[in-house]
């Protein structure tokens, strides 16, 4: 709805642990509805910032506001449980001594009709009303997971935090039961904040992915842009293999074994990185000592001799070492694709899959 205001909103919130800081000037919002993954590797900030969200933990400074009002500025800092937001974890934290009924039911005030008429309500969404009389123990882990979703909803959260929620569940089920808890959380409005460290993850379920490093959010968009449009090396390496070859910009060109490719407001002299995914190089064969010719989309052909070639189940590695400097390079084929070591081949480089950065020293 045009006009309509954040459910959640941070800005510049920053923690330091012995000096350093641990969560440095990160600043995000999330409507009603949506999903943003704080994306990024362990030791980031990523849960430290879902802590201060949530009141387990304060900030040395910043603002989280929901709904346009601030629940913690320093100055006002709302406890934990009068936030209205949802926690889930890794761990489901299921209490075994208590009934699904009474875990999904825990917290919930009112009368007992109206708290037992909630529980059923939520089960129902979850798929789990059968097993509103079981105990924990008696549920697989796909299950236990639906009840703490249930149970993480039932006080009508505004908005929901999940801290690597599915990284415990066995990986055939893991697909099924993010489905399942998205469409449940979407059909509820609300907010959702999901920290992860497996791109794979983020892309699945993320309207919105924030990539963290060090401590801050160094690029933030829909996840078709991050991955499409990297901001930088580690960005592009985050999401998936990469090759790098190394070259110097003449003239905002550089030239290398591959071609000419085009570094614009980079200096002269400057060395820079060209970075491609695997699965963007293309394979060609040798032709008596000889490749294809160049073309505007894939530039100039380079030979490598094959060192190895695996089957990875829906596509096929392939590693050459490179006739002109030795360098090691990884393509991706789809299928079956099992050249025997040793035997040449040429590898062009699709221009529009190219990213140049600044060379990393």
């Amino acid at each position: 709805m045009t006009g309509q205001a954040p459910r959640l909103d941070i800005r510049n919130l920053t923690r330091r642990y012995g000096g350093r800081a641990v969560v440095d000037d990160v600043s995000l919002s999330v409507m009603p509805g949506q999903v943003t993954c704080l994306l990024g590797p362990s030791g980031c900030g990523k849960s430290t910032t879902l802590r201060m969200i949530a009141g387990v933990e304060t900030q040395d400074s910043g603002v989280v506001l929901v709904d346009g009002q601030p629940i913690s500025d320093g100055v006002r800092n709302l406890p934990p449980e009068q936030r209205q937001i949802g926690l889930m974890f890794q761990d489901f934290a299921l209490f075994p001594h208590l009934s699904v009924a009474d875990n999904v039911g825990f917290g919930l005030k009112g009368p007992r009709a109206e708290v037992r008429a909630r529980v059923e309500e939520m089960l129902a969404r979850v798929d789990l009303g059968r097993f509103i009389d079981a105990w924990p123990h008696e549920l697989s882990g796909g299950e236990q997971q639906r009840v703490a979703l249930a149970r993480a909803l039932a006080p009508r959260p505004r908005i929901m935090l999940m801290d690597e929620p599915f990284s415990g569940l066995d990986n055939r089920l893991r697909d099924g039961i993010r489905d399942e808890t998205l469409d449940v959380l979407k059909e509820a409005g609300t907010a959702v904040l999901l920290v992860t460290h497996e791109p794979e993850e983020a892309m699945r379920m993320a309207d919105e992915i924030a990539l963290m490093r060090d401590g801050r959010i160094v690029q933030m968009g829909a996840p078709y842009n991050i991955y499409n449009a990297p901001v930088d090396r580690e960005a592009v390496a985050f999401f998936s293999d990469i090759n790098v070859i190394r070259g110097v910009v003449r003239g905002a060109l550089t030239e290398t074994p591959f071609g000419q490719f085009l570094a614009p407001g980079v200096p002269d002299g400057a060395a820079v990185d060209i970075v491609i995914r695997p699965q963007h190089l293309k394979i060609d064969f040798d032709r008596n000592g000889s490749g294809p010719l160049p073309t505007a989309r894939d530039g100039t052909p380079a030979r490598g001799i094959v060192q190895r070639a695996r089957f990875m189940g829906n596509e096929s590695l392939v590693e050459f070492r490179m006739d002109h400097d030795g360098s090691l390079i990884r393509a991706t084929v789809p299928n079956v694709f099992l050249p025997r070591p040793g035997k040449p081949l040429w590898l062009t480089m699709r221009r529009d899959r190219c990213f140049v950065f600044p060379a990393k020293a």
